[in-house]
């Protein structure tokens, strides 16, 4: 499934959701983390209980909650979740390094071809920019 995140990856600064040590001391997983939720409520990532049910079994393959503790989650957790995830590839791959208009995609799809970071986030035909979920 897409998700588009046009808004979220234009205006928000990633590493305020996903970040190491080195940048913000011990504590940087409950720094991440309290920010993302603090923010998730000005971005609409999720817009539809099928994209909020898709993330659920999309991060259930991450093997590191179960069943029942995701479908626990409020929207806000969701989000925040999700917040982190796109900010983590977005600085993997560099995209966050640049203004939008400055995005070389095509220098990035090749990045993604030789393997270099994991190629979820993507430009649309319609100049949106998406995120794959896959299952």
């Amino acid at each position: 499934m897409d998700i588009k995140i046009t808004e979220f990856f234009k205006n928000a600064e990633p590493m305020n959701y996903s970040a190491s040590c080195a940048e913000y001391g011990d504590n940087v997983g409950t720094i991440t983390w309290n920010n993302a939720k603090k923010d998730s409520y000005f971005y609409e990532l999720l817009v539809n209980d099928e994209q909020r049910e898709y993330f659920r079994e999309h991060v259930q393959g991450f093997g590191a909650w179960d069943k029942e503790e995701i479908d626990s989650w409020p929207d806000q957790e969701l989000t925040a979740i999700f917040m982190q995830i796109i900010s983590a590839d977005m600085r993997e791959s560099g995209l966050d390094e640049y203004c939008f208009d400055d995005i070389d995609w095509e220098e990035y799809q090749e990045g993604v071809e030789k393997g270099r970071y994991s190629g979820r986030i993507y430009l649309g035909v319609d100049g949106e920019v998406y995120y794959y979920l896959g299952r």
